[in-house]
C-alpha cells in the first residue's frame, strides 16, 4: 500500500476505532458518552475522504473500508443507543430489539450509496452520520424537561426509530456537504447550513444536534425546490 492510500485508509480506520470504543462504552452503560465517539467518527469519515480526494487515492478497498466503518460507526452504534434507550423505558422484553433496525437500514443506506451514480454530489435518502448524530444525541435531550416524558415512551423511541430507518433509504434527494471547491458560487446553501448548525451548536451544545439534523433536511429539501 502506498504513502498516498495510506494516508485516506489509516483516516478511515481511525473512523471505525472510536465506533468501537463507543460500542464499548454502551456496553458498560455509558450509552450517552456515545455521541462524542460518534463526532469523532464523522470528522475522521470527513477528512478520509478529504484526503482521498486530495491526494488521488481513492480505491474499491479504501471505498468497501469506508463503508464497513460506517456501518459499525454510524448504523451499529445508533442502533444499542437507541436499544438501550427504549429498554429503560420498556417493559416488554421484545421492544427494544426493534432499535437494532436502525443498523440493518443504515446498511441498506450505505449499499444504495455505493451503487447509486446520482450520489457523487447529493444523497438521497438522510446519510447514516447525521442519523447517527440525531439517535445518539436524545439521551442528551431526554434530560431536558421539555422533552423528558415524550421520551421517556418506549412507543415514542420505537415511533421514532422507523421514521429514521425510513428516511435512510427514502428518495428525498439531499444537499450533500462535500466541497469540490471552497468559493461561495455553488456552495452558497452548504456554507449556510454550516454556519447555523455550527452557531446553533457552539450555543446549546450537543442537545442542539437533532434540530441541526433536521434544519439540514429542511433546508436541503428547499434548497431543491428552488433550483428546480
Amino acid at each position: 500500500m502506498s504513502i498516498r492510500n495510506f494516508i485516506p485508509n489509516g483516516l478511515t480506520c481511525l473512523n471505525l476505532l472510536f465506533g468501537c470504543v463507543a460500542l464499548i462504552a454502551i456496553f458498560d452503560g455509558r450509552y450517552d458518552e456515545a455521541i462524542y465517539y460518534v463526532i469523532l467518527s464523522g470528522v475522521a469519515d470527513f477528512f478520509d475522504g478529504f484526503a482521498a480526494r486530495m491526494l488521488k487515492a481513492t480505491s474499491n478497498i479504501g471505498k468497501d473500508l469506508d463503508s464497513l466503518a460506517d456501518l459499525v460507526s454510524f448504523g451499529v452504534v445508533p442502533a444499542f443507543v437507541m436499544f438501550k434507550m427504549i429498554e429503560a423505558h420498556s417493559s416488554s422484553s421484545y421492544m427494544p430489539y426493534l432499535g437494532l433496525g436502525i443498523a440493518i437500514f443504515s446498511a441498506l443506506r450505505l449499499a444504495k450509496f455505493n451503487n447509486d451514480e446520482r450520489q457523487s454530489d447529493t444523497f438521497y435518502g438522510l446519510p447514516v452520520p447525521a442519523n447517527a448524530l440525531l439517535i445518539c444525541a436524545l439521551p442528551f435531550l431526554a434530560k431536558e424537561p421539555f422533552f423528558v416524558d415524550l421520551l421517556s415512551k418506549d412507543w415514542v423511541l420505537v415511533a421514532i426509530s422507523i421514521l429514521m430507518s425510513f428516511l435512510l433509504v427514502s428518495d428525498v434527494k439531499l444537499l450533500a456537504l462535500k466541497f469540490a471547491n471552497f468559493g461561495w458560487k455553488g456552495n452558497e446553501a452548504r456554507y449556510l447550513v454550516m454556519v447555523i448548525s455550527l452557531i446553533a451548536i457552539a450555543t446549546f451544545q450537543v442537545i442542539a444536534l437533532p434540530f441541526v439534523i433536521l434544519f439540514y433536511f429542511v433546508a436541503s429539501i428547499f434548497t431543491n425546490m428552488l433550483s428546480n
